[in-house]
C-alpha cells in the first residue's frame, strides 16, 4: 500500500491528526497524506464576493451562475462576477447544523424548460430531512416550484444531509443522501448511520432518478433479487458532498465524509455498496474504533483515503486546455484543509498522485465553468468565488 508522510497539520488542531488504522490489508487503497506538494502554475483571482456561505454553482447556457446560499437564498451572478438580488420563489428550508439549502443543478434542456433542481433541508432542529425540489426560472423569479422528493424518514439534529446533484449522459440525475448523523443520533432504536447499509432507506445513499424525481429505469431495485429501493444506485456512504463526471471516460466519481480521518475517493458504479460503517479507515471523534475491517467481500473500496481528512467537499474533473496541466484531473475541495486537490488519474483508474491549490479558507464546492476556468466556493460569512487561471 502506497503510503505518504503525515505532515505538519497547517495549524488545524492536533485532535483532527490520526494513525493509519490497525487491520489496513495490505493491498488496500493509498493513505493521502495532510500535507501534499504545491500545485505549479495555477493563479487566483477573486470574481465574487458577498455571498452568504455559498454551498453550490450551476451555469446558465448564457454564461450567467445560480448560486445557492445556505441560509436560503439562491443568487444570478453576473458574468461579470456581481450576485443579483436573491431569487423569489425559492423554497423555504431549515438552516439548520449543516443544512439549509445545499446543491443546485440546470436540467440540460435547460433553453427549452428553463428547469432549476434544488436540494435543501426540510424541518426543524428536532426533525429534519433531505429534500429535492425543482422550479422554472424566469427573470428572477422560480415559478411552478414543486417538491420532486423527500426522505420520508426525518432525523434530530443538523449533520450529514448530503447533497450534491449531477446529471447523468442518459437524463438521469444522481442526488447524494447523508447517512444522518452520528453515533448519537438515533432513529426507531439505533444507531440512524446503520441505515446507511440498509436497501429500503434512503439515508447514506446515492439515489438516480428521473427529471421529475421518480426512480430512473435500470436501477438496482430493478432486480427484486437484491431487495433495494427503487431510487437507490448505491449505498453504503457516510455523507457524500462531491460528486462529478468525467465526460470523456464516463466515469462517476464521489467523495465523502468520514469521521475523524477516513474521507474517501470513490469511483461509483450501480449497485455497488461501499461500506459505511460497517467497514471504513475512519474512527470516531473520540478517538474509539468504528470497526476493525477495512474491506470486505462484496463492499467496493475507496480508490484513496484521507488521513487525517481534509473534510472532503465540492469535485470537479477538469477537461479542457486553459488549464491545461490539469487536464483529466480531478478536483477536489477540502474544508479543513482549505485547498484544492488536484488528483491525477492513469490508465487503469488509480491515482498516479496528488497536489494541492492552497485556498485560505474552507473551500465549499469547485466547478468548470464554461469559459474553461475553474470555479471555487469559499465557505465563509463573505463567501467568495475564486477563479483558477494559469499562471503568467
Amino acid at each position: 500500500m502506497q503510503k505518504l508522510l503525515v505532515a505538519g497539520l497547517l495549524g488545524i488542531a492536533g485532535a483532527c491528526a490520526q494513525a493509519e488504522p490497525a487491520g489496513a490489508p495490505a493491498s488496500g487503497p493509498p493513505i493521502v497524506a495532510y500535507e501534499v506538494a504545491a500545485e505549479p502554475g495555477v493563479a487566483q483571482e477573486i470574481w465574487a464576493t458577498g455571498l452568504n456561505r455559498p454551498w453550490g454553482i450551476a451555469w446558465l447556457p448564457d454564461g450567467r451562475a445560480l448560486v445557492t446560499e445556505r441560509g436560503g437564498a439562491l443568487r444570478i451572478v453576473g458574468k461579470d462576477g456581481k450576485p443579483g438580488a436573491p431569487v423569489e420563489g425559492v423554497p423555504a428550508v431549515a438552516a439548520v447544523g449543516q443544512g439549509g439549502l445545499l446543491d443546485v443543478a440546470v436540467h440540460p434542456r435547460f433553453a427549452d424548460n428553463g428547469f432549476v433542481y434544488l436540494t435543501h433541508a426540510v424541518g426543524d432542529p428536532k426533525a429534519n430531512l433531505t429534500a429535492l425540489s425543482r422550479g422554472v426560472l424566469k427573470g428572477n423569479s422560480l415559478v411552478e416550484v414543486r417538491e420532486l422528493f423527500r426522505n420520508p424518514q426525518a432525523k434530530t439534529g443538523g449533520a450529514h444531509f448530503g447533497s450534491r446533484l449531477l446529471w447523468l449522459p442518459d437524463g438521469t440525475l444522481l442526488m447524494s443522501v447523508g447517512d444522518g448523523g452520528n453515533p448519537n443520533i438515533q432513529l426507531d432504536g439505533q444507531n440512524i448511520r446503520n441505515n446507511a447499509q440498509n436497501p429500503n432507506a434512503y439515508f447514506g445513499k446515492v439515489l438516480r432518478l428521473t427529471a421529475d424525481g421518480e426512480p430512473a429505469a435500470g436501477n438496482p431495485g430493478a432486480d427484486a433479487a437484491k431487495g433495494w429501493n427503487a431510487r437507490l444506485f448505491s449505498m453504503g456512504h457516510r455523507n457524500v458532498q462531491g460528486l462529478a463526471l468525467d465526460a470523456k471516460t464516463g466515469a462517476i466519481w464521489a467523495t465523502e465524509h468520514g469521521a475523524r480521518g477516513g474521507d474517501e475517493l470513490n469511483r461509483l458504479s450501480a449497485g455497488s455498496n461501499y461500506g459505511w460503517p460497517l467497514v471504513t479507515y475512519s474512527i470516531e471523534y473520540s478517538g474509539q474504533p468504528i470497526t476493525e475491517e477495512r474491506s470486505r467481500p462484496g463492499f467496493r473500496d475507496p480508490v484513496s483515503v484521507w488521513i487525517p481528512s481534509i473534510a472532503a467537499s465540492g469535485l470537479a474533473v477538469y477537461r479542457g486546455s486553459r488549464l491545461k496541466a490539469l487536464d483529466g484531473a480531478l478536483l477536489a475541495g477540502g474544508l479543513m484543509s482549505q485547498d484544492v486537490r488536484v488528483i491525477r488519474i492513469g490508465k487503469n483508474g488509480r491515482p498516479t498522485g496528488e497536489t494541492r491549490i492552497a485556498i485560505g479558507a474552507r473551500v465549499r464546492d469547485v466547478a468548470q465553468g464554461p469559459d474553461g476556468f475553474v470555479y471555487v466556493l469559499t465557505d465563509e460569512e463573505e463567501g467568495r468565488i475564486i477563479r483558477l487561471t494559469p499562471a503568467r
